[in-house]
């Protein structure tokens, strides 16, 4: 018999599997999940708007009873789930982060609440995330704070910083998470666990007609195996076997996408992992893609965007706002019909480069994040390496530059600085090779064993 803890580091796919086959109740698995919130979500603040126990139990209790009558179920049936803070999900509040919608209680269920629910998942909550998901820092006004499972004076990143901690601290089987500029990678890195960009328009539930296919839905999970899982729950692909041989599969290597600032101790954990893609017979080659423009494509279409959703509540509601969200509405304000048709048409230049590129090379290995955890009282890193970062997401380029490829992107453990803070390495491949993409960091995950080891909370 599994312990409580045991029960909460169990893998999602064993779980479900697990409770289908009633070798174990979803009360069990919801009990030993609740105990661990109410042990640690006091310090870390990963799970918002959470029901009370005794709601969660019934939950659980209604599953197993749907199982003991035979009743056909999803493949994630009976899994405890908190859905991300910036989805509509009913029942619970969609604050997005932001006093101004502290109390929206949404009517429906978005498409990738509405598929989860439709799967089996039993929702006990939501889980943080920054201020309308803006900047990858989990902070608000609404909830506070999500800190570090591996040093709670540090940042969990964002946005779905909520969904990284919890699921790192062992709060949560599975989780959804969103990534526009880096919002699955980031968390994944810095919590030590692994999320996976899918390719731009892979699903329906996981889409957005915004921003040039930017901004996608996607999961994260402790490992490759689970995160597999999970994308083909959400997309209904049959997913590949993850064990393939790499004996000559092309890996360009280019940890700092041709120039961008790293800290030294994140580029000194990825150095030193060009041996393991090596070892497994990969061949290794400096080399990274053309992507002149990714700036200008991104901070065009992201600002453009947040005027769209955001610009008619900047007058009314400025003085609730964080200053980052401000300025960002106030520049989308200025972009014209001129500047997205050339943003357009530079993106099109871009993804025809990364198209030749990988004609040549399977995949691309570069950083996840330039910096490894920082101070949790930060607003967002200034400088990296001695070079000031000239607004507040530019922190975050070598991830945002990989979301305008539109190439699937994963974020996977890779090691720990001196400090035993987690750094993650992105594996991008080309686009609709999800599988692939999964299959290379399967094989890396399982060479380095970096994915399993744990938070000391205590």
């Amino acid at each position: 018999m599994l312990s409580g803890d045991d029960i909460c580091y169990s893998s999602g796919r064993e779980l479900a599997a697990l409770i289908r086959k009633r070798t174990i109740s979803a009360r069990e698995v919801m009990s030993a999940h609740l105990a661990r919130i109410n042990r640690f979500n006091s310090t870390l603040n990963a799970i918002v708007a959470k029901l009370d126990d005794e709601e969660c139990l019934a939950l659980a209790d209604d599953a197993d009873r749907r199982l003991a009558r035979g009743r056909d179920v999803g493949p994630l049936h009976g899994l405890p789930w908190a859905f991300k803070d910036l989805e509509d999900a009913v029942g619970f509040p969609n604050t997005s982060g932001s006093p101004i919608f502290k109390g929206r209680m949404p009517a429906t269920d978005s498409p990738i609440v509405a598929l989860l629910r439709a799967n089996g998942v039993v929702p006990i909550g939501k889980t943080n995330v920054p201020e309308f998901g803006m900047g990858s820092h989990t902070y608000n006004r609404v909830y506070g704070t999500t800190v570090n499972p591996y040093d709670v004076t540090m940042t969990a990143g964002g946005s779905s910083g909520g969904a990284g901690a919890a699921l790192a601290a062992g709060l949560l089987p599975l989780a959804d998470g969103s990534d526009l500029g880096g919002s699955l990678r980031n968390p994944a890195n810095f919590n030590n666990i692994v999320a996976l960009r899918p390719t731009s328009g892979l699903a329906p539930a996981l889409s957005d007609d915004t921003s040039l296919g930017l901004n996608v839905k996607g999961p994260m999970a402790r490992s490759v195996d689970d995160v597999a899982f999970l994308l083909g729950v959400m997309t209904g692909l049959d997913m590949p076997p993850l064990e393939r041989a790499l004996k000559g599969v092309r890996v360009a290597w280019c940890p700092d996408l041709g120039g961008l600032p790293l800290e030294p101790r994140v580029r000194e954990v990825l150095d030193a992992d060009r041996g393991t893609f090596e070892q497994l017979g990969c061949m290794v080659q400096n080399a990274c893609p053309d992507l002149t423009d990714a700036d200008e494509v991104f901070l065009t279409m992201r600002r453009r965007r947040a005027f769209a959703n955001l610009g008619s509540l900047l007058w009314s509601h400025r003085g609730e706002m964080k200053p980052e969200a401000v300025e960002e509405i106030e520049r989308g304000a200025t972009i014209t019909g001129a500047d997205v048709a050339r943003a357009t048409a530079l993106h099109q230049h871009l993804l025809a480069r990364v198209d030749v590129f990988f004609e040549t090379h399977d995949f691309l290995v570069c950083a996840v994040n330039q910096v490894a955890p920082f101070d949790a009282i930060l607003d967002w890193p200034h400088e990296i390496a001695g070079v000031a970062m000239e607004h507040y997401a530019a922190w975050m380029k070598s991830a945002y530059w990989i979301s305008t490829t539109l190439c699937p992107a994963v974020s996977v453990p890779a090691g720990f600085t001196p400090e035993g803070l987690p750094v993650g390495i992105q594996i991008v491949g080309r686009r609709g090779d999800d599988a692939g993409v999964l299959q290379m960091a399967y094989a890396f995950e399982q060479a380095t064993g970096f994915s399993r080891r744990r938070p000391g909370l205590a």
